[in-house]
């Protein structure tokens, strides 16, 4: 891979490890430092994905306008200054909920920007043969870093107090934007359309992917996997804590095990491509995933902790690998001028369920009780694999080429386009939301 991409690499791998700190150190913080029930902890999860659904739309539709690197670079900054906020107010004293949840709300802007570029900055790197590759990096660095993360975070927060941990995330926001800057690759120049309507700008990526018969059964299932992901997730620090007993560094080095099954699932994932086809690689790996879920609820101290171990390590193992493949080939298949407002559309659905998994996670944890709570959501998450076993993949080897789009009219820029003038502008170009979902 060139230069640039590496650094791109260093940048993204090293604000992962600062989030995956923060995904431990965050709801620790409500439950620990500032005594909040088992809902208040499913609240902070879940408005950190409400931007999805307010702006992930018009966002995708401002990024396809917009210079990527820039935007990236303004909400590596925001980030940065917003989870410093935190062990400022608490050094002070002044720390509450009600900043905890505002400072949700905003990185999660932030991070609704910051995601919708970078996966179409990517392309703009590395050439279409290498993306599949440069994804499984981005995702194997990623996973390293979420490896050494959840574990730094248990020890910071046994030791130096669960707040310390943000000064880490604060930094690596920092080192991002530097790598960013460093990049000297200039990305394509936005197409000009200011004078089209925001609406028929968004409209154009809704309809791309409502129209076509593979990213809408995936994104169908995005949404109702990402329920259930949020909704386990938002309550699990709280489960192993007052559930199992476990304390914050064992905590941390529970999540640590799933992080090593995401490093172990990108760094296999374009070789289980390559020797079963893409199509079966990803469900495969989904199928695999959502079954090694349901040890997760068994999960009980001693011994019973191998539960939670071994479930966490093949579910994050196969939904990681299958995000690689999948994403490595949208980016290949979506016309390049669509990319922002085909992410953003795809995303949006399934990403904005987060915020719902989140609440229903921490309502349900507060009603019914953590296990009880844990059990729903993973026989959900298990069903949903029904929703690929029912699509079009089922039976194929590989997915469509970029040429393959089906063969009915679509609306770009105020006029028809046929599958003939598609064809024509078919050239290249998506990262999903791996398990840890409320990590960026």
């Amino acid at each position: 891979m060139n230069r640039d991409f590496r650094r791109l690499w260093l940048g993204e791998t090293t604000s992962a490890f600062g989030s995956s700190v923060t995904s431990v150190a965050f709801p620790l913080i409500a439950a620990v430092t500032l005594h909040a029930d088992t809902f208040v902890v499913g609240l902070l999860a879940a408005v950190a994905w409400v931007p999805w659904l307010l702006i992930g739309l018009p966002a995708g539709a401002w990024i396809d306008r917009l210079p990527r690197r820039a935007v990236m670079l303004t909400c590596d900054a925001a980030q940065a200054l917003l989870y410093l906020s935190i062990p400022i107010a608490q050094f002070f004293n002044v720390l509450t909920i009600a900043q905890l949840v505002t400072v949700a709300a905003l990185t999660g802007v932030a991070s609704v920007f910051f995601t919708v570029a970078y996966r179409t900055y990517l392309p703009a790197l590395v050439d279409k043969a290498d993306l599949v590759p440069a994804n499984a990096r981005m995702q194997a660095g990623q996973s390293a870093a979420q490896v050494l993360g959840p574990g730094a975070s248990g020890l910071i927060a046994q030791f130096l107090g669960v707040v310390t941990g943000l000064l880490l995330d604060a930094v690596s926001f920092v080192v991002s934007a530097v790598c960013l800057l460093s990049i000297r690759t200039r990305e394509p120049r936005a197409a000009h359309t200011e004078r089209t309507p925001l609406r028929t700008q968004i409209a154009d990526g809704l309809r791309f992917v409502a129209g076509d018969r593979i990213l809408l059964p995936f994104t169908i299932y995005g949404a109702v996997s990402n329920l259930a992901l949020m909704g386990y997730q938002a309550i699990e620090s709280v489960f192993l804590l007052r559930e199992v007993g476990a304390d914050p560094a064992l905590i941390g080095g529970l999540f640590m095990v799933g992080s090593v099954g995401g490093l172990v699932g990108s760094i296999l994932a374009a070789r289980i491509a390559a020797r079963i086809g893409n199509a079966r690689a990803v469900l495969l790996c989904q199928l695999c995933a959502v079954t090694f879920g349901l040890l997760l609820p068994l999960t009980g101290p001693g011994v019973g902790l191998l539960f939670f171990a071994i479930g966490s390590f093949v579910l994050v193992a196969g939904i990681v690998a299958a995000n690689v493949i999948f994403s490595g080939w949208r980016q290949g298949y979506c016309p390049p001028h669509l990319l922002g407002r085909v992410s953003a559309s795809s995303a949006v659905l399934s990403t904005s369920m987060m915020a719902l998994g989140g609440l229903l996670g921490g309502a349900l944890g507060s009603v019914v009780g953590t296990r009880t709570t844990m059990w729903v959501m993973v026989a959900l998450l298990a069903l949903s694999a029904g929703i690929l076993l029912a699509s079009p993949i089922r039976g194929q080897r590989d997915f469509p080429s970029a040429d393959a789009h089906l063969p009915q009219p679509r609306h770009e820029l105020g006029r028809t386009v046929d599958r003939d003038d598609r064809a024509e502008v078919q050239v290249v170009q998506a990262v999903g939301a791996d398990h840890q979902a409320g990590v960026r």
